[in-house]
């Protein structure tokens, strides 16, 4: 479906602008938030107005915005936790906490929906943009810790769980490499099984045909030996009855 955007709406595109969404996105999102509408001919003879309003809107909002964006942007902050052996953490570091934490550290108000990051859970250095308008979208950087152990440790343990699943990648290629050789092997074995399979059937036809050679042989031979004994026989007879 295509829509007619009314606000600036984050990686889809400014008011003003027609897009094409997939259908519920398009109802149950933007337009029952009021962000859009259908983009039907009516509402695009619209489209000029929204767009010059929200440009205006837009100027104002980031001159405004302006000096909390820098305040934000580049901020660091640190999230002492507990975690398990892997760096996994007992729980996470959601949103709603981040955005506390901005508010603590700046005295900026931020809602946890401008806070474009999943929950975090593992220890190391996060990347996390703020989404104060379209155009402002300060970056900052969350060092999630174990307890009692300094920020800068975050580092350390970025490095060890990029580490750890780097030998992991190792390894399953190396299983995957020996996996194939067996396979190969096992194609081998059964060939040459087959082969063997082969030969023992050929044999055992060779053998079955000579024995049954040889039986036709021999029958063969008593036939005419019953034969000449019969004709012996009548000789016999008729040699007596002329007599």
């Amino acid at each position: 479906m295509k829509v007619l955007l009314l606000k600036d709406v984050y990686k889809l595109g400014r008011a003003g602008d027609v897009k094409k969404v997939a259908d519920g996105f398009g109802r149950n999102y933007l337009i029952r938030q009021g962000l859009a509408v259908m983009a039907t001919p009516g509402s695009l003879k619209q489209a000029s107005r929204i767009r010059k309003t929200a440009d205006e809107n837009r100027i104002r909002l980031n001159q405004e915005l302006g000096v909390i964006s820098e305040r934000i942007n580049g901020l660091e902050l640190a999230f002492p936790v507990k975690a398990g052996e892997a760096g996994k953490l007992y729980g996470s570091i959601t949103t709603t906490m981040i955005a506390e934490r901005i508010e603590q550290e700046t005295g900026a108000e931020v809602d946890r929906r401008q806070v474009d990051t999943e929950p975090i859970k593992m220890l190391g250095v996060h990347k996390a943009s703020v989404r104060l308008t379209i155009d402002l979208i300060p970056e900052i950087t969350i060092l999630v810790h174990r307890e009692g152990e300094p920020p800068e440790s975050a580092f350390a343990e970025e490095e060890a769980i990029a580490e750890a699943e780097k030998e992991k990648e190792i390894g399953e290629s190396k299983a995957e490499g020996a996996t194939e050789p067996e396979s190969e092997n096992a194609d081998i074995t059964k060939e040459e099984a087959e082969t063997q399979e082969d030969q023992t059937n050929s044999k055992a036809d060779k053998a079955a045909m000579e024995a049954e050679s040889e039986n036709t042989d021999t029958a063969k031979a008593e036939a005419e030996t019953q034969k000449d004994q019969t004709n012996s026989k009548a000789d016999k007879e008729t040699t007596e009855a002329e007599a």
